[in-house]
């Protein structure tokens, strides 16, 4: 009989390429995970990888396994969804990857909702960026993902995940207390052309979105600050020491404290979560996102 562990091992190294990474993603040595994977080879009888280099490559043998482990772990978790739904109470943990300002804004009133409607669900939450969350919910690392997707940016579709649609955010440029309105918004954006500016690190999707913009206006930012965290963002431009741009959503429902301009054609990044398309129907799925709806009508309304 297979092992379903060494079953997942396999998958998972399909999906991050080696050993090493699945070592780190599943809480084992490097050292374990080849010897698991060595079992697994005389539990099928065959081989299913070879060495290339420093790394491994998949066999065709491997490749069809791979394959067929996947419909295994998934008729493994469609098994767990029968059994919830046959109950009566929402329980079991539902662990969610979020990123952070939905962790300050969705997440706490998400969270007050179910703790009253449904006790017996423990729910976990992890902050991470949407890239490595998505990734984290097909690898069964997170069960649902709470992420945002600029616009003209879309994140990368996974086969084996859902997308649904949460709210639209506005974005818009923010600039010091007292700073003087300008009605234009072109006109507003190009007049912070001399200006330091805060953005979020190189690589992430609202840092290219950003610098898009800008050079659309016809300048290059001057970032001087590059800053994950948005309430850091947010105390820079209020203390003068730069500006940028921030969603709404940074500030939960209460009065902004710097002064927010529009962009030039109203950018709305969206809010959506993602699960895995198995578990869509699993009672302690629908209970989050049904809370998570909830709150993001309350924080974000239309």
């Amino acid at each position: 009989m297979l092992d379903v562990n060494r079953l997942r091992m396999l998958v998972e190294l399909s999906r991050r390429g080696t050993l090493s990474a699945v070592a780190d993603a599943l809480s084992y040595s490097k050292a374990s995970v080849s010897q698991q994977l060595s079992a697994l080879e005389r539990d099928v009888g065959v081989p299913l990888l070879r060495r290339v280099g420093r790394g491994v490559q998949f066999t065709p043998q491997g490749n069809v396994l791979v394959r067929q482990a996947i419909g295994i772990l998934d008729q493994l978790e469609h098994a767990r969804v029968a059994v919830a739904e046959s109950l009566t109470e929402v329980t079991g943990t539902v662990r969610i990857a979020v990123f952070q300002s939905a962790a300050h804004s969705l997440l706490p009133r998400a969270l007050a909702s179910l703790k009253v409607e449904h006790p017996a669900l423990r729910v976990e939450v992890t902050e991470c960026d949407p890239e490595t969350g998505l990734i984290g919910v097909s690898s069964r690392d997170f069960d649902l993902i709470l992420a945002e997707q600029y616009p003209g940016h879309t994140r990368p579709i996974h086969a084996d995940l859902d997308r649904m649609a949460l709210a639209k955010d506005t974005i818009a440029l923010a600039t010091r207390p007292g700073t003087p309105e300008i009605s234009d918004a072109a006109a507003a954006l190009w007049a912070t052309r001399e200006e330091p500016w805060v953005l979020e690190p190189a690589g992430t999707a609202s840092r290219a979105w950003a610098e898009q913009l800008c050079r659309t206006a016809g300048f290059e930012p001057d970032v001087r600050f590059e800053v994950a965290d948005l309430t850091a963002h947010v105390r820079l431009i209020r203390a003068g020491l730069a500006v940028g741009l921030l969603p709404e959503l940074v500030w939960a429902g209460e009065t902004p404290t710097v002064t927010l301009s529009p962009l030039p054609s109203a950018p709305r990044r969206e809010i959506f979560s993602s699960t895995r398309r198995v578990s869509v129907a699993a009672p302690s799925i629908r209970a989050v996102r049904s809370a998570l709806t909830s709150a993001a009508s309350d924080n974000l309304p239309d």
